[in-house]
């Protein structure tokens, strides 16, 4: 294989997928099925890849349709009353922010799917509004709509007010709930 060759790009992109099928599904297991998944429908599908053109994007939107299509079929979803699939993110250490990041994470799985995934597509994961919206095959206009009500409603189920900050500790948590970057996420 070349230097060139798209398939060797796909490594690196594998932590990215997984925190994005982490979210999508709240749980690791079914999460690394669904990034595995995703790499043997890329592996063997290479050839519909277009050099030059976003992989990342591309892996993002397999991993996207991958998931919704095992929604479809189970034709129900799991309810996570309890809080055990949340609880099996990651968790932040626990110093500062331990208590806000508990409620960001309730908050986070209150959120409908279409506001969670494109405010974690927007936020968290760093793309653009257009790359979202070309990924979930929506207009502009609705992903920056679903961000806008997704960051809403996290501030209204924390009890923020516009003048609040939070004590996160990490840029990625402080993307996702603000409409700019904080830093170099």
């Amino acid at each position: 294989m070349s230097s060139s060759d798209p398939r060797d790009e796909l490594v690196e992109h594998l932590p990215a997928m997984r925190a994005f099928a982490i979210s999508l599904t709240r749980n690791g297991a079914i999460a690394d099925d669904m990034v595995q998944d995703t790499v043997v429908k890329a592996w063997t599908n290479i050839d519909k890849f277009e050099v030059g053109t976003n992989m990342r994007a591309w892996l993002f939107t397999i991993l996207r349709n991958t998931y919704y299509s095992s929604r479809r079929k189970s034709n129900r979803e799991v309810a996570d009353v309890d809080g055990v699939f949340t609880e099996s993110l990651a968790e932040k250490p626990a110093h500062d922010g331990h208590m806000q990041m508990t409620d960001f994470r309730k908050a986070l799985g209150e959120l409908k799917d279409e506001q969670r995934e494109a405010l974690l597509l927007v936020g968290a994961s760093g793309f653009s509004y257009e790359e979202a919206a070309e990924m979930c095959g929506v207009a502009v206009g609705t992903i920056k709509s679903r961000t806008n009500r997704a960051r809403a409603r996290i501030a209204e189920l924390m009890g923020l007010r516009d003048d609040e900050s939070l004590e996160m500790t990490d840029d990625a948590t402080m993307s996702v709930i603000s409409a700019s970057k904080v830093s170099s996420f």
